[in-house]
């Protein structure tokens, strides 16, 4: 199953939820998100149904191995992106709104000389 963009969102999300608490459910990612409730159960239904999360019987949400996998490869993409805008003299919440945008987009080779010049 090939993930859009708004489904990496929705990983990476629960990844970085799952780092701040020890359960996270479908009201927590409506709460950090700012969507609502109907959309997240259509999101979270289309990621289970892919193979990317598991939902146990209390509602509690989890990544399978793949989608810790993607999540984990957005958020490095979105923390990357953000530091390299800030050392560009970008102000830290819109750098961060537009590393958003951007690390979907980016490929592997273009992250790496990025995370190069960041070490710098």
């Amino acid at each position: 199953m090939h993930l859009l963009e708004s489904g990496e969102m929705y990983l990476e999300t629960i990844w970085v939820l799952s780092r701040k608490q020890p359960r996270v459910r479908s009201v927590d990612i409506s709460e950090y998100m700012g969507f609502s409730k109907p959309s997240i159960s259509r999101a979270i239904g289309l990621l289970k149904k892919g193979g990317f999360i598991t939902v146990s019987p209390d509602g509690n949400i989890c990544l399978t191995d793949i989608g810790y996998e993607i999540a984990e490869k957005i958020y490095e993409r979105h923390t990357a992106l953000t530091a390299l805008l800030i050392k560009l003299g970008v102000d830290a919440d819109t750098a961060a709104a537009d590393a958003c945008k951007m690390e979907h987009d980016i490929s592997d080779t273009t992250l790496g000389a990025i995370k190069r010049f960041i070490e710098k």
